[in-house]
């Protein structure tokens, strides 16, 4: 399976044209998925363009307060897809498996924040019976903790202690004496290094 193209603000994703419903998602997605876990290259990249587009906007209704973090989150989704290919039920609708992925990113975001009255939020629009939760997969751990070797131990340690350990950034920075807005950027660049490090190498 090649590795994903991560979609960001300036990508070509915001001229695809949108569905008019999650019918409509669904019917133009599946095709696509399936293809690509057959291992076709274009269908996994177009795939990915669609399911960047559709989480963008998820995420955008749900954190109205805090923008700043749609596009790391979009990334971190869209990386535990990658990871998490192999466990892809093809039974089940993709788009209940991609929103079940992104709605456990933004509860986990949201836990390590403090914001309980909005953890409801996040389950509007989605189906539960639809939902299954965000599988722990060893070899997905795995590739997770090699990717993470290849990061600068600076980006590395910010990445595990604010998405792994799930301390918020204040907490980061009061562990590592790196001031917060050092600890975002550090993340942020974290995030983009791996998902350009997948692109190149096809993991």
């Amino acid at each position: 399976m090649p590795p994903p193209h991560l979609c960001n603000q300036s990508s070509r994703c915001h001229e695809m044209p949108r569905e008019t419903g999650p019918n409509d998602f669904e019917a133009s997605l599946k095709p696509l998925w399936l293809r690509a876990q057959q291992g076709d290259e274009v269908a996994y990249r177009e795939a990915l363009e669609k399911i960047a587009l559709r989480i963008r906007g998820f995420l955008r209704r749900r954190m109205q307060s805090t923008p700043d973090d749609i596009e790391d989150l979009v990334q971190e989704t869209l990386l535990a897809l990658h990871l998490q290919r192999g466990t892809f039920d093809p039974t089940l609708p993709v788009s209940a498996w991609v929103t079940a992925i992104a709605r456990h990113k933004l509860v986990d975001l949201w836990r390590r924040r403090g914001r309980r009255e909005n953890l409801h939020d996040a389950l509007d629009d989605v189906d539960e019976a639809l939902l299954a939760a965000e599988p722990v997969e060893d070899g997905a751990q795995r590739d997770l903790e090699r990717l993470l070797q290849e990061l600068p131990h600076v980006q590395r340690q910010a990445i595990v202690l604010t998405k792994i350990e799930g301390l918020s950034v204040t907490e980061a920075s009061m562990r590592t004496g790196i001031s917060e807005s050092a600890i975002k950027v550090q993340v942020h660049r974290g995030l983009k290094r791996l998902a350009q490090w997948v692109k190149d190498t096809g993991t």
